[in-house]
């Protein structure tokens, strides 16, 4: 599958936030009540990313992936409060486009744009107990560095390993 992959505009920050709402939900079942998703629908994601996003825009980079008009993904990358390194912040995919290749291409670009900020090195944090997100990751050359922490996902304090990798500019 071939999709267009783009820089997001402020048009995007409302669909950014229904899919990330989407992608935690089918991702996070196994983790956190269905209930709590509820409580915190795609209104309040998308009004979450919008709020980053205006305070984030000049030093962070969101991208898009759109198949057929559709959203089918994005990312988020940024300078990390891990010294030396910059940071994958987000990569999600729509359940319905999970295993299509829309990840790898995603994960792809936010590498080339990780590059591009200017470190050696990129982390991101992935939930301990996300099985799936943590075998994609090390099939793209990821490898939990030891760091650990615990962090809220809906209220839910849940712990995460950090991954790191080399970046090629």
């Amino acid at each position: 599958m071939t999709v267009l992959i783009r820089p997001a505009d402020d048009g995007d920050v409302l669909a950014v936030g229904a899919l990330h709402h989407r992608s935690r939900a089918a991702a996070y079942a196994h983790l956190i009540p269905s209930e709590t998703f509820a409580a915190r629908g795609p209104e309040a994601m998308g009004a979450w990313w919008q709020e980053r996003w205006k305070w984030e825009r000049d030093s962070h980079r969101m991208t898009v992936a759109v198949d057929d008009g559709e959203l089918a993904g994005f990312t988020y990358v940024g300078p990390s409060e891990t010294p030396g390194a910059v940071e994958l912040y987000a990569i999600h995919v729509a359940p319905d486009r999970v295993g299509t290749g829309v990840g790898r291409q995603l994960m792809a670009h936010a590498l080339t744009e990780l590059a591009q900020l200017g470190e050696a090195r990129a982390v991101l944090w992935v939930l301990t107990d996300n099985p799936i997100a943590r075998r994609f990751y090390e099939h793209g050359g990821w490898k939990p560095d030891g760091e650990t922490r615990t962090a809220p996902v809906n209220d839910r304090d849940l712990p995460q390993l950090r991954y790191s990798r080399a970046l090629i500019s």
